[in-house]
């Protein structure tokens, strides 16, 4: 099974992958405020390229849902609100929950070996303080595992979902976070998927994503003991 290039969910020239990655890293930190109007003629002169190339960046940040394009009212921040964010960790609770399962079935020779150079970078990026380093590593994590589930059109859901769960974590931790804490989270889904044990790998999923933020006790009852 091929192993998918990281970061990559399509093809972007140059500047618009370096428009893209700006805007998202300022929507990411709240830089870029929800609301926020985006036009394409101020920005193709902040980034000093076409509108064309900034449109190509605003349509990628559109897929992935950090912004909102409105037509002639123009582009928008999206929202980050609490409602989505649980739905949204509902979501990957069953997206990533079944997915386990099928992984476990049949997976991958170079899974374990994957996640473990995934997890180092996770933990190169929080010894670096870049929490969107890390959050973007950590999304690598849970897309590269969720491939062995072998289901394909759902990758770009859970991408999202990734995006979203992210951004709402960062806009709830006004306070510095332990980085190296988050990253190494991770490191008991690797053991358990390594212990061969479907039941542990699916369980420590559910648990991992049951804690990502304060609310996961009210969201995730059953799980959250």
């Amino acid at each position: 099974m091929a192993y998918f290039p990281p970061r990559q969910t399509n093809t972007k020239s140059p500047k618009s992958g370096a428009a893209f990655d700006a805007l998202k890293r300022d929507i990411m930190l709240g830089v870029l405020e929800p609301g926020t109007g985006l036009t394409e003629l101020e920005l193709a002169a902040h980034f000093q390229c076409s509108q064309g190339t900034v449109r190509e960046a605003l349509l990628q940040l559109q897929e992935e849902g950090l912004v909102l394009r409105k037509g002639r009212r123009g582009t928008q921040v999206s929202e980050c609100t609490e409602d989505e964010a649980v739905e949204m960790f509902r979501l990957r609770q069953q997206i990533e929950g079944n997915g386990m399962v099928r992984v476990m079935r049949s997976p991958s020779r170079t899974l374990i070996k994957d996640l473990s150079e995934l997890l180092d970078k996770m933990l190169k990026a929080a010894a670096a303080a870049d929490e969107l380093e890390l959050a973007s590593f950590d999304r690598d994590f849970h897309r590269r595992l969720f491939e062995d589930a072998n289901l394909p059109a759902l990758d770009p859901i859970l991408h999202r979902c990734l995006v979203h769960n992210h951004r709402f974590k960062i806009s709830r931790s006004p306070m510095s976070r332990d980085l190296e804490a988050t990253a190494l989270r991770h490191r008991s889904i690797i053991e358990a998927i390594g212990s061969g044990d479907a039941g542990r790998a699916a369980a420590s999923m559910q648990h991992h994503i049951a804690t990502i933020v304060d609310l996961g006790p009210e969201v995730f009852p059953e799980t959250v003991q």
